[in-house]
């Protein structure tokens, strides 16, 4: 294997992009095969990229998340073709927005006082997974807002969930595709059929198991100092600020399942190393079946639905269970059955059943479009060159 060439690549990328630092790791069946970080951690550019640094994965949680949820597909607890309301009876009777146009920019999110119909369809729980459900991204909407200020910014999971189901869909569920909330209500289910805390659940059932300690849905006081440093892409001028946001993390109880995560990048790569084996981990624990990768990761979308997702710009992949997932093995060096996902300050995830391969990459700036365009596919391909597959 010769990864000279993804090097190279990558120590571009501050000049190009403005990275100001990264790290990435790639594991073959249960050996690090590649591991690289440049950069610096804090935004005065003094303290180097560590292998301690904890990095805001935003959406990368959303993989992690699926692995809890389908554990519970497998016991039985959770049924993926159930309604919403078996197990949330909120989300019983919603509404969507009759103008709201799928794929239309710029686009302003439904609020109650938008043109409402009474939706037809049941959310269902795959939908909830894939995107399809109606849901809207609007974790500043009114009913959560209410939710917060009333609760002094203590309100937990299953509260804000709840307001959740105060929120105007954007379409009748199962219709189209949109990037949406549903992740961070499949926390609240998780909730309710076990008994436990989302963030306890994960604990005990994900993250134990593969000996993980450093992945937080809240960040500890004592640990804040290891966050590297976040920055932003100013959308009118292209200059990378720092930035301190996290939107997320909507109080201080509330456990995002949706993109509530900081981790390690060694952490973190603990879980998809352990999908890429057949969901067992390095030490040996078994996190879920094979049957149950493969269910999460084939394609679940429609043609509508697909057509929606194209907007992603994700070209070859479609939508499974919470990841992207490669269907036309044409448009990427990587195989057919590849799946992952990103976040929004830039972190990459890759996992390949295939030939048991796992790829975490991090770097921290929202807004920087081209790390989906660019930077990830030409990781990914040149991952592939260096090993020859």
């Amino acid at each position: 294997m010769d990864f000279t060439k993804l090097t190279g690549y990558l120590n571009t990328l501050e000049e190009k992009y403005g990275v100001h630092g990264l790290d990435i790791k790639i594991t073959k069946e249960h050996d690090t095969v590649y591991r690289y970080m440049t950069g610096h951690s804090d935004h005065d550019g003094k303290v180097p990229v560590s292998e301690g640094d904890l990095y805001d994965i935003f959406s990368c949680t959303k993989v992690i998340t699926m692995t809890g949820v389908m554990q519970l597909v497998e016991q039985g607890k959770i049924d993926l073709f159930a309604p919403l309301e078996t197990y949330l009876p909120e989300f019983a009777s919603m509404q969507y927005a009759s103008d709201f146009k799928v794929g239309q920019f710029p686009f302003s999110w439904p609020t109650e006082e938008s043109a409402l119909l009474p939706a037809q369809n049941k959310i269902h729980i795959h939908q909830l997974m894939s995107m399809t459900s109606g849901m809207s991204y609007d974790v500043a909407a009114k009913p959560i807002r209410e939710v917060v200020n009333a609760t002094n910014g203590e309100a937990n999971t299953r509260q804000i969930v709840a307001a959740m189901a105060k929120m105007p869909l954007l379409f009748e569920p199962g219709t189209h595709y949109s990037y949406a909330l549903g992740h961070d209500v499949l926390a609240a289910v998780i909730e309710v059929v076990t008994g436990m805390t989302f963030g306890e659940y994960m604990k005990k059932n994900v993250f134990a198991p593969l000996g993980i300690t450093e992945m937080f849905y809240q960040i500890p006081e004592s640990e804040k100092h290891r966050l590297s440093a976040q920055y932003a892409k100013d959308w009118n001028t292209g200059e990378i600020k720092p930035d301190k946001s996290m939107i997320y993390r909507i109080t201080r109880n509330y456990e995002s399942g949706g993109a509530g995560l900081a981790a390690t990048v060694n952490e973190y790569s603990k879980v998809i190393e352990a999908l890429a084996n057949g969901g067992t981990g390095s030490n040996g624990s078994q996190i879920l079946t094979p049957n149950a990768i493969s269910t999460m990761s084939r394609n679940w979308l429609t043609d509508v639905q697909m057509s929606d997702f194209s907007r992603t710009g994700k070209a070859g992949y479609g939508y499974g269970l919470g990841v992207r997932t490669l269907i036309d093995g044409t448009k990427s060096k990587s195989p057919v059955g590849e799946f992952g996902w990103d976040g929004a300050a830039g972190a990459f995830s890759l996992v390949d059943p295939v030939n048991h391969v796992s790829i975490f990459y991090t770097h921290e700036i929202l807004g920087m479009m081209e790390a989906y365009s660019e930077i990830h596919p030409t990781i990914r391909d040149m991952a592939y060159e260096a090993m020859e597959l």
